[in-house]
């Protein structure tokens, strides 16, 4: 356990698999939670995932850094006791298996509640615990498509669906679950009582359309995919340059009357179609025309420098690996190396959030599978020979 970060102290219970539920609780665990994977035989899906490291899954490793990991079988009553024993201390579990599992291996919130009243019980399904679609399984691109999100995404009219390239009703929906399990946490400090936690993929993805379904509501029309502008205001996008491309965030009319003096363009600013935000939205076409014109003269990095020295907001359009690399990325730690018992030296992506006074870290590579199956097991106050017992018959498992 990391007995570090603001949540030290905290012990979750993690019966998540893939992503959203192991977002949340990588989340916690990098700021201090003592966090529990609990895997079935054959472990989380994603340890499945390609590509692998010395036989280990680059993605398993990425989503479960910072905890610790136990196997158990839950088909066997004996391993179900055991992880009921686990829960009875526990502050977090968090689970993302379909809406009647639980309920199935006698792992219902109101069941648990009732040994633990203080458990905070946090669902992350695909739609919910509640609604006509709570009983349907859900995945991110199923949820990118229902909340919206891909009809926004993407070039233009007429073009196929595109979905966001990473997996943003996942991600987020495992963030709104960590934001939820912390408030209820709160809540449980001052008052010692647990409560549910329920947050869905859905949800997470209709989040991402606060600007679109403000205009929605405001005019009765969907507004549609715009590539890399942005819906409500302008400049604000990628140009393409002469070795590349820039995003330019000149949206307000201080930033671009500066954007106008450093490419050498007065004459656009007194042209009645780009006076004002509302002209160079409704011009959007013939204004990208106008200014891509300019910054095709000059590399990225030869305008990223006069933008800056003028203040105007800009930068560069990165690939993953450059983005690895950039000299900002890492002093924000946002790039941290492990070493993996079978794995070898890896990196993983840092805590996105940084704590003055009790300050998260990632120390911990990703379990192998029921690597702490004894010392979690102990911490049960289950005797040497029982844990062996529970090994022999098959019910708990070690590597």
């Amino acid at each position: 356990m990391s007995g570090k970060g603001p949540l030290a102290g905290m012990r979750v219970i993690e019966l998540a698999h893939i992503m959203a539920g192991p977002v949340a609780g990588l989340m916690l665990a990098d700021m201090g939670a003592d966090v529990v994977k609990v895997e079935k035989p054959g472990g989380d899906d994603t340890r499945r995932n390609v590509p692998h490291v010395n036989g280990v899954s680059a993605a398993f490793m990425m989503m479960n850094r910072n905890k610790r990991g136990i196997a158990l079988d839950l088909k066997k009553e004996e391993a179900r006791a055991a992880l009921k024993r686990l829960l009875a201390d526990a502050d977090v579990v968090i689970e993302n298996y379909r809406h009647d599992t639980m309920e199935k291996l006698g792992l219902s919130y109101e069941t648990l509640k009732a040994d633990n009243p203080g458990l905070i019980y946090c669902a992350v399904s695909g739609f919910g615990r509640t609604g006509p679609y709570a009983t349907r399984g859900g995945f991110d691109l199923v949820a990118q498509g229902m909340s919206g999100l891909m009809s926004i995404t993407g070039e233009g009219a007429g073009r196929p669906p595109v979905k966001v390239g990473a997996p943003v009703s996942d991600i987020t929906a495992g963030i709104l679950a960590a934001l939820g399990i912390a408030s209820a946490y709160t809540h449980k400090l001052k008052t010692g009582e647990g409560q549910m936690v329920d947050t869905s993929l859905l949800e997470a993805a209709i989040t991402h359309t606060y600007w679109q379904s403000a205009i929605a509501f405001a005019t009765g029309v969907s507004p549609g995919p715009m590539g890399s502008a942005h819906p409500l205001n302008a400049p604000y996008q990628a140009f393409e340059t002469k070795d590349g491309w820039i995003n330019i965030g000149a949206a307000n009319d201080s930033n671009w009357t500066r954007l106008l003096t450093v490419i050498g363009a007065p004459e656009l600013g007194s042209d009645p179609r780009f006076s004002e935000n509302a002209g160079r939205m409704a011009n959007l076409d013939a204004l990208t025309e106008a200014l891509t014109a300019h910054f095709v003269t000059r590399t990225t990095d030869e305008w990223l420098e006069k933008l800056e020295a003028a203040g105007v907001p800009a930068g560069p359009v990165l690939s993953v690996m450059e983005m690895h690399a950039d000299p900002h990325v890492q002093a924000r730690d946002m790039i941290v190396d492990l070493q993996h018992p079978v794995a070898g030296a890896t990196k993983a992506i840092g805590l996105p959030i940084k704590f003055g006074a009790t300050p998260g870290a990632v120390t911990r590579h990703a379990p192998l599978l029921g690597e702490h199956t004894r010392e979690i097991l102990a911490e049960a106050h289950y005797a040497a020979a029982d844990i062996d017992a529970l090994i022999a018959e098959k019910a708990a498992l070690v590597p």
